[in-house]
């Protein structure tokens, strides 16, 4: 899949490499990042080479590192993709324990929602958090998501599962 770069006031957000592994693994070795994802915590950079590795060859959804414009440094990674379950384009992001409340989140979303629309003539967008993750909320609200249904979500190896809040929007040219 061709990545593009797309470029925000203060990010780049740029396809993500097998070189960018050692970078990665600040944030998703991070429990305060991890607690809510669900991916588990990682313990090992070759275990975040392998997760790259399939990110790299996935052809279903557009996976972003997120680069900060003034020090070139590898922040955050989301992606942004076709959910046939709830019939939107899903998006998710992770940051930085050092970065958060920056808005970065929020940036880099709305980036990856605007390519969406721009390119892939989306216009539906759907996203959700853990209940308990309050910020992820808040950064789907000014992504001009809604409220839509509370469900579950779990951690992809089955050991958690989450009381969560699912948001959809639809998003038209003037926003």
């Amino acid at each position: 899949m061709n990545i593009p770069i797309l470029e925000t006031e203060r990010l780049i957000l740029r396809a993500l490499t097998i070189e960018d592994a050692d970078a990665v693994f600040k944030w998703v070795s991070d429990e305060r990042v991890t607690k809510y994802m669900p991916y588990n915590t990682y313990t090992s950079i070759e275990d975040v080479t392998k997760w790259l590795s399939t990110v790299v060859k996935n052809e279903n959804t557009y996976n972003f590192g997120f680069v900060l414009k003034d020090n070139n440094i590898l922040i955050g990674s989301g992606d942004i993709g076709y959910n046939t379950e709830e019939e939107a384009w899903d998006f998710g992001y992770n940051i930085r324990f050092d970065h958060w409340n920056r808005g970065y989140g929020t940036e880099a979303a709305k980036a990856m929602i605007r390519f969406a629309y721009e390119s892939l003539n989306a216009r539906c967008f759907s996203a959700n958090h853990v209940v308990d993750n309050t910020a992820s909320g808040r950064v789907m609200e000014k992504c001009g998501l809604k409220f839509d249904h509370y469900g579950e979500c779990s951690k992809f190896d089955g050991t958690q599962t989450f009381k969560a809040k699912f948001y959809k929007g639809y998003i038209n040219a003037s926003e």
